[in-house]
């Protein structure tokens, strides 16, 4: 049930669902807030970035960096359809996420820290059946230089199948929009 890394990355569409009081390691978490609607509300952004400051949360913009300027957060996340380089020279920490090899070397041309790639488990999604695997991640992780963050499919029963993976990270997703309280048990 407890898989220990050195960062957790969590993925939110919406500041009010989740409850920062249920974190209880500092400095190993951090936030990617990626809002696809373009109704930011910048009062209620910064609120939530303030707390994540106060417990040593590092707080994401998606692929939006007049909001990263406004909001002072702590880095950028650029997703794996933007591919391109006006971000190399922005003095910022960058994360990216990738479907494919080619994609991880475009993450790795814009400067990114790390590049979280997707789908290591199986998922409940529509046209989306093929995935990784422990093996094959591990292999792609041994070729690039990069260091790579596996997402996709992590649920609570397979939680000890990360141990295996080498990786000093790993994303959630839908599970903390399922439970959001079980960040509080899981690590």
């Amino acid at each position: 049930m407890f898989t220990f890394k050195n960062n957790y990355y969590l993925y939110i569409d919406n500041t009010k669902l989740l409850n920062l009081n249920l974190i209880k390691k500092r400095g190993k978490f951090n936030i990617i807030y990626r809002n696809n609607l373009k109704d930011n509300n910048f009062e209620r952004l910064r609120i939530f970035r303030n707390r994540c400051k106060k417990k040593s949360i590092k707080f994401f913009i998606a692929n939006d960096f007049k909001l990263f300027q406004k909001i002072k957060a702590d880095g950028l996340y650029i997703s794996s359809y933007n591919k391109s380089l006006k971000y190399l020279n922005y003095k910022v920490v960058k994360i990216g996420s990738a479907h494919d090899t080619k994609e991880i070397n475009t993450k790795i041309l814009q400067g990114c820290k790390s590049i979280i790639f997707s789908r290591l488990f199986k998922t409940d999604y529509k046209n989306k059946r093929s995935y990784l695997g422990v093996v094959k991640f591990n292999l792609i992780t041994y070729q690039n230089k990069g260091s790579l963050v596996p997402l996709g499919g992590i649920r609570l029963n397979n939680l000890n199948k990360l141990n295996k993976v080498n990786a000093n990270a790993f994303v959630l997703m839908s599970e903390i929009k399922k439970k959001p309280a079980v960040i509080s048990r899981l690590f």
